[in-house]
């Protein structure tokens, strides 16, 4: 009796549904914990911006122009897998047959929030360099971006062209805007 009401609770629509709508949840949460240990500012959850500063001396460090390059193209590949991972996730979803109509139009919704996302990255980005930045890569979380950007001293003017980009480009205000230089 026991394993014919388990075997009909797993076979049930409703129970697919909810596994699916939790999977996408878990993959969301990821995301959102890999930006807020990666690429928010210091000190907003006490751990994990660590990696934002130079955490050596000059002393320590042997190729200094290598260590940014390569600091800046490594932030950029994490960003792009750890969308890649929520992309595939939502685009499986999205096209399960299992998942209701409504966690596939919430899929969907999601899939082109990321792709909205990714372009404005790239034009802030661009635009950014475009002011003389050598470096810069932005990160766009729900209502905040994180623009980092390759520089020896962050002026304020340059701190308030940033700004001025990030929010004709996608509408989030300054006061949502966190500027690391690095």
């Amino acid at each position: 009796m026991k394993n014919e009401n388990s075997k009909g609770f797993f076979s049930s629509k409703i129970t697919r549904s909810v596994i699916v709508t939790l999977a996408v949840l878990l993959i969301g949460l990821a995301v959102y914990l890999n930006y807020r240990w990666f690429y928010d500012p210091v000190d907003s959850m006490g751990f994990g911006d660590g990696n934002m500063e130079d955490n050596y001396d000059d002393s320590q460090a042997t190729d200094t122009e290598g260590t940014a390059g390569d600091y800046f193209a490594s932030a950029a590949l994490d960003r792009q897998q750890s969308r890649d991972e929520a992309l595939d996730v939502l685009n499986l979803v999205s096209s399960s047959a299992d998942a209701s109509e409504e966690t596939r139009a919430e899929a969907q919704a999601k899939i082109s929030k990321i792709a909205t996302d990714i372009q404005n990255e790239a034009n802030i980005e661009t635009l950014v360099k475009a002011k003389g930045f050598e470096e810069c890569v932005a990160v766009i979380a729900d209502d905040s971006v994180s623009v980092i950007v390759k520089a020896e001293e962050l002026l304020a003017k340059d701190a308030a062209q940033i700004m001025a980009i990030v929010y004709e480009t996608c509408g989030i205000t300054p006061e949502n805007v966190s500027i690391i230089n690095k």
